[in-house]
């Protein structure tokens, strides 16, 4: 039997808003897992990072970068079967990793922490405080999205939860994952870091696609190190506020317009959450003005063909940055090309409005809004089940309104039935999961239980008498086409089979309806507000 994770090892303590009754039970291991400093705006320099490289590849040539790639972190989460792009376009996850480690496990030197008012090792885990998803066209116009880290979504294959916030699907699945090498009786700490790691990278990319519906065929991690070693090589960042801020957490104490920050006072820059309009969404506008500056600093700055400074930088990435397998000269060479940052666009994922679940501050989204953004902004198809017309046009409910809408008592909502839920799938709790969804909704529940053997364990609406009208509407509302009348359920029951490769719809997600029907959330916070996109060739953006 191998160790145990000790309560050190992961610490929680995002300060809730407001509280409210608990709906969804956290286990010890959750409730340990947040860090106290949140470092939003690594991502971005992961961005960065990647372009420099990029640039190198076109000044020194590619045989020279090739050389010093050898001392990057190649990650193989992605996995070779995942989805891909098509078309000559191009996605790739940015990770912004919170952690006070190496990619061996050490801890970080104090010295960089105290710098960086992290802390120690004992601080923080290993959430993805930041993730932009960025899309490259085939005629080089990037799309980029950051992604809110209190996003509350649905997740499948973390025992014991059915939703977090997405930045916490690394951790989660770090913790878990190293926690049954060290059953297995692994204890070399640079091997429990690096397989833990792999699961957590994998985790968090089955977080985004699902979240996003988009293909991800590339990704860069880049750590806290990073983001400072980054910003220190370039004597400061110039930034541009709209108004003075002054916040004793972050150490923020700034006046309005246009400045130059050192590495320490950039760090409070993007750190900031108290005392901003919008929260988290003006905190996400200044990490994307951070990008903005970076880069425009590095080509006045002649960085992209002074060699020694490239090399510095390429110097950076070796120590602060993942890569995913599958990075070639190909990819860096595009990345070169859209380095002057003309043709970028920084968006937001939409946010319906800020709650509070079991004391934790969250983000309720509609998944399918998302999907259909983003879908629009990469020129993907529609998601299956998107509304005909876009949600500002349209006066149609929304899709999760329409899932909701099902609690109605006409007589073709009318739920007189008694709904049994099997799960003919391998994935752990979505039967559960699916009993509280139509529990929400207010079906009758009855038994919920794993397939028997022999028993038929393909997806399917199986009904008894006098329960046919009932049973195709739930058919439809589940996304499950098979619906069959069977003499061996009892009449007045209806059977819902969940089998191999079932998903979920997005309009049935149980947080976001639970949210639609509640109304005891504090209506005193601010409707979220993604604001504009921010184009990298309007200069540098003044923010909040």
């Amino acid at each position: 039997m191998g160790s145990q994770l000790s309560t050190s090892d992961f610490q929680r303590s995002d300060t809730a808003r407001h509280r409210l009754p608990a709906r969804h039970r956290r286990s010890r291991l959750q409730s340990l897992l947040s860090a106290r400093v949140g470092w939003d705006t690594v991502g971005r320099v992961a961005l960065a990072l990647v372009t420099v490289v990029a640039v190198a590849t076109t000044g020194l040539g590619w045989w020279t970068v090739r050389g010093a790639l050898h001392g990057i972190t190649v990650s193989d989460a992605l996995g070779a079967d995942a989805p891909k792009s098509t078309g000559g376009a191009m996605n790739i996850l940015l990770i912004g990793l919170d952690s006070r480690k190496d990619q061996q496990g050490n801890d970080l030197p104090q010295a960089l922490l105290d710098k960086l008012h992290a802390g120690d090792s004992d601080n923080g885990g290993y959430n993805t405080n930041t993730l932009i998803l960025a899309h490259i066209s085939a005629d080089n116009h990037v799309v980029a999205f950051s992604i809110p880290r209190d996003d509350y979504v649905r997740v499948t294959g973390i025992p014991g939860y059915d939703h977090i916030k997405i930045k916490e699907a690394y951790g989660l699945t770090k913790a878990n994952a190293m926690q049954h090498l060290m059953d297995k009786g692994v204890t070399d700490q640079a091997e429990l870091e690096r397989k833990s790691r792999e699961a957590g990278r994998a985790a968090t990319l089955a977080a985004v696609r699902n979240l996003t519906g988009a293909p991800i065929d590339y990704f860069a991690e880049v750590n806290l190190a990073g983001f400072y070693d980054i910003a220190e090589s370039l004597g400061g960042v110039e930034i541009c506020l709209n108004h003075p801020v002054y916040d004793d957490y972050s150490g923020a104490d700034f006046p309005a317009g246009r400045q130059m920050l050192d590495a320490s006072q950039v760090v409070a820059f993007v750190r900031q959450r108290h005392g901003l309009d919008n929260g988290d969404l003006d905190r996400t506008h200044r990490q994307q003005a951070f990008l903005i500056s970076v880069m425009h600093q590095l080509q006045k700055d002649g960085s992209f063909s002074d060699l020694g400074k490239l090399n510095q930088l390429i110097g950076v990435a070796q120590k602060d940055v993942v890569l995913s397998a599958g990075w070639g000269q190909e990819q860096f060479k595009r990345m070169g090309e859209i380095a002057g940052g003309a043709n970028v666009q920084y968006r937001t994922l939409p946010v319906v409005r800020y709650d509070n679940i079991d004391g934790q501050d969250v983000n309720i989204v509609d998944p399918m809004a998302i999907k259909v953004e983003v879908a629009k902004a990469f020129g993907l198809k529609p998601p299956a089940g998107a509304p005909t017309t876009t949600p500002s046009t349209s006066t149609e409910p929304s899709t999760l309104d329409k899932a909701a809408d099902s609690t109605g008592t006409t007589s073709k909502n009318a739920k007189t039935a008694v709904i049994d839920v099997i799960n003919g799938s391998d994935v752990m709790g979505l039967g559960r999961q699916m009993s509280e969804i139509l529990g929400d909704l207010e079906y009758s529940m009855g038994q919920t239980r794993s397939s028997q053997d022999g028993e038929l364990s393909s997806t399917a609406v199986d009904f008894g008498a006098g329960t046919d009208a009932e049973a195709k509407h739930l058919a439809e509302l589940l996304g499950i086409d098979a619906v069959r009348a069977d003499p061996s359920v009892p009449a007045g029951r209806i059977h819902v089979t969940l089998g191999p490769g079932y998903q979920v719809p997005d309009t049935l997600d149980s947080v976001s309806l639970a949210a639609a029907k509640s109304s005891n959330y504090d209506t005193t916070l601010p409707t979220p507000e993604a604001g504009p996109p921010v184009r990298a060739n309007d200069g540098l953006p003044c923010v909040n």
